[in-house]
């Protein structure tokens, strides 16, 4: 199982669930009722198919650990091509997350990241 997951928000998404205390997911978390994570083999794909030139982009690396110890759990379901992705049907503990790493573009509108854990 995977011990780190990532999620892609905006600065403003991030700096609404900080004044808020919980992180409740971008708008289409909330309309599919579940926020969406990415493994770390996972989450440039995601980048590049849904945020391509979206500016401000986050990579929130959070702890499956301690999304367990708030008594979290998250469900591995078939997305893209049949691959398992993480799903978290609840608000996302802030203390979970364990780094904020804001990703520069480059100049076709693909976001740049740093190694990966």
């Amino acid at each position: 199982m995977e011990k780190l997951i990532y999620k892609l928000a905006t600065i403003e998404q991030w700096d609404d669930a900080k004044s808020t205390g919980r992180f409740k997911g971008a708008p289409i978390d909330i309309e599919d009722g579940f926020i969406h994570f990415s493994s770390a083999g996972q989450v440039e794909e995601t980048a590049r198919k849904h945020f391509r030139n979206v500016p401000s982009l986050l990579l929130l690396t959070v702890s499956v650990e301690t999304l367990q110890e708030h008594g979290k759990k998250l469900v591995w379901e078939p997305s893209r091509g049949g691959a398992l992705f993480p799903h978290l049907y609840d608000d996302l503990p802030l203390d979970a997350i364990l780094e904020q790493d804001e990703l520069a573009m480059d100049d076709n509108g693909f976001h740049v990241f740093p190694p990966l854990k």
